[in-house]
């Protein structure tokens, strides 16, 4: 099958041809590739950011993935050759505390695809039943690709903003791209919230507004005193923080109403404050991880009645290189999806 695998640390991965996947446990799944996502999580991966954990390379990356299922082993009872299915990027063992639990998300054996096993830039994919999803009738894999990851981590930061957002409270989302558009119609269909959008794109805020942000803010200097403008001075229940870099934690917590929560998605940069302003303020900061399994079920449940969708860009598997060029540049409105 042809499959796009990374070689070296630093280098763009190579198409190539490799064996084909075939089940080897009771409960593995092969999985047609109908789309994978690519998202900065594969940028990072490509840079080495997570070499100490991942599997020796050569690697097939790739960790948004949905398709039909191929073949299911001799333990799988709930998927036939056929269906249709969304990919959840963590293969978990199901027995841990964590697990346990419901906090899938922070399995303790978890592995990764795309880094730690082989993914879904590919023909076909190797997974577990425990990390499939079966899609409804009224969407398609390659539609839903893009909620595997970026749509999962988007929904479960909404979901736990929600609790911090009554009716009249207002919610900013910072960085309207992969991520954030999606968390944009996440707010509008799980909350009552004002949604305010700060993003650097024109494009990017036309996007949002489209979708139902109801205060779109450019991020050129003045968008911490807009924020605080359209909240009546007093700032945001909640900051949902897609970007993680640069002044994007400083702003997050300017923008916030005493009593917030300031709710980080993003990666990559540091948040430096005073605690004497986290308790004189009672400022909440809370890091969100991909959602669980049971949050993908709820998320596909939105995608099946049209109240979540991802604006995509489509490139061939043979293209990877213009896409993930593409993704470094800023050129990419949504998310890029690679179609085998």
């Amino acid at each position: 099958m042809k499959a796009a695998r990374l070689h070296a640390y630093g280098e763009m991965p190579v198409v190539e041809e490799v064996p084909r996947p075939r089940v080897a446990d009771p409960f593995d799944v092969v999985v047609r590739v109908g789309g994978a996502g690519l998202c900065r999580t594969d940028l990072h991966v490509i840079d080495g950011v997570f070499a100490y954990l991942s599997k020796p390379l050569p690697c097939v990356l790739g960790h948004e993935t949905a398709g039909w299922v191929d073949e299911v082993g001799t333990g799988v009872v709930d998927l036939q050759v056929g269906d249709p299915v969304i990919v959840h990027p963590n293969i978990t063992c199901g027995f841990c505390e964590p697990c346990r639990r419901g906090d899938d998300q922070l399995c303790e054996r978890f592995k990764f695809a795309g880094a730690m096993v082989d993914g879904g830039f590919a023909e076909y994919v190797l997974t577990s039943s425990r990390s499939l999803v079966k899609l409804g009738p009224a969407v398609e894999p390659i539609d839903v690709a893009g909620l595997a990851d970026g749509g999962l981590a988007a929904y479960r930061s909404v979901k736990r903003a929600s609790m911090s957002l009554p009716p009249g409270s207002a919610a900013v989302v910072v960085g309207a791209g992969g991520l954030g558009h999606i968390a944009v119609q996440l707010l509008r269909s799980m909350t009552a919230a004002r949604v305010i959008v700060v993003d650097r794109s024109a494009a990017a805020l036309e996007l949002a507004g489209s979708l139902g942000a109801d205060v779109m803010v450019p991020a050129d200097g003045t968008h911490v005193d807009a924020v605080r403008a359209a909240t009546a001075g007093r700032g945001a229940q909640v900051v949902l923080d897609f970007v993680g870099n640069d002044s994007t934690p400083a702003d997050a917590l300017a923008m916030l109403a005493r009593a917030g929560t300031y709710l980080v998605v993003g990666y990559g940069g540091t948040l430096t404050v005073p605690l004497i302003d986290l308790v004189t303020n009672e400022i909440t900061v809370l890091g969100s991880l991909i959602g669980t399994h049971q949050e993908l079920v709820e998320l596909m449940a939105l995608a099946e009645r049209s109240q979540v969708r991802v604006t995509t860009r489509r490139y061939s598997l043979d293209a990877i290189h213009e896409a993930i060029g593409d993704l470094r540049e800023g050129r990419i409105l949504g998310r890029a999806i690679l179609v085998p």
